[in-house]
């Protein structure tokens, strides 16, 4: 089992864009998109046809993928036990979740954006995990690159509103304004799952120019967290 995470740096877009662009909805040329995915899928050494993508809109909707589509329409979660089958999740200031257990053979990507994570999406993606054989207490999450609460600001009735579903989400930015952390949120409600064990990369994608982000570009690319199984689950073993 592998994860592998991207930011900005090393493609060939340019612009906005520049240049480890992989969204194909954000405006940047469609080839350098391409050249990029493909350059991806070398990376890692999977099959470009075998890195599977998703449409994501903000949904909390969880799709089992067999490999059978590259693009998966109208989903913001990819569940499968089909090993080399890579899982990616874009970002450009919203949660990337991977989650993993080596033990049953079940890995998922998650798009935790603020509606997403308020509506359950990792909530669901746990439940559709655990129907697939894996158990929380093996389960591994790495939740990726974000905006932090340090700069994230909100409008005091979101935060409200986000809190009431995503325990520990509503926080207080820098300036003193109201703000969400939405990656310490999930964090809370993976622990009430039952999955502890957790790896935070801390990097604001805000802060950070290594990073895209939306909140401070507008028009940008966006970063990749990718997970694959490489074998059968350890207790086959």
């Amino acid at each position: 089992m592998r994860t592998v995470y991207t930011n900005r740096h090393g493609g060939v877009s340019s612009g906005a864009y520049d240049s480890f662009n992989l969204g194909d909805h954000v405006g940047d040329d469609p080839r350098s998109v391409a050249a990029n995915r493909r350059r991806l899928a070398e990376i890692i050494g999977v099959d470009e046809q075998q890195v599977i993508y998703m449409e994501q809109l903000h949904t909390n909707t969880v799709t089992e993928v067999d490999g059978s589509q590259h693009i998966v329409p109208a989903t913001d979660a990819i569940v499968t036990t089909r090993s080399g089958l890579a899982l990616v999740v874009l970002t450009a200031d919203c949660v990337p979740v991977l989650l993993s257990d080596p033990v049953h053979g079940v890995v998922a990507a998650v798009h935790a954006g603020r509606i997403g994570a308020r509506n359950g999406i990792v909530r669901r993606t746990v439940e559709a995990m655990r129907d697939l054989g894996a158990d929380p207490a093996t389960t591994h999450a790495l939740l990726g690159a974000a905006a932090s609460g340090a700069l994230y600001e909100v409008p005091e009735a979101m935060a409200r509103d986000v809190e009431a579903k995503l325990p520990g989400s509503r926080t207080t930015t820098v300036a003193g304004s109201t703000g969400l952390d939405i990656r310490r949120g999930v964090l809370h409600q993976l622990g009430q799952l039952g999955v502890d064990n957790v790896t935070v990369n801390p990097d604001c994608t805000i802060a950070d120019e290594n990073y895209f982000s939306y909140r401070r570009q507008g028009t940008c690319g966006r970063q990749a967290c990718v997970t694959w199984l490489t074998g059968q689950p350890l207790q086959a073993i």
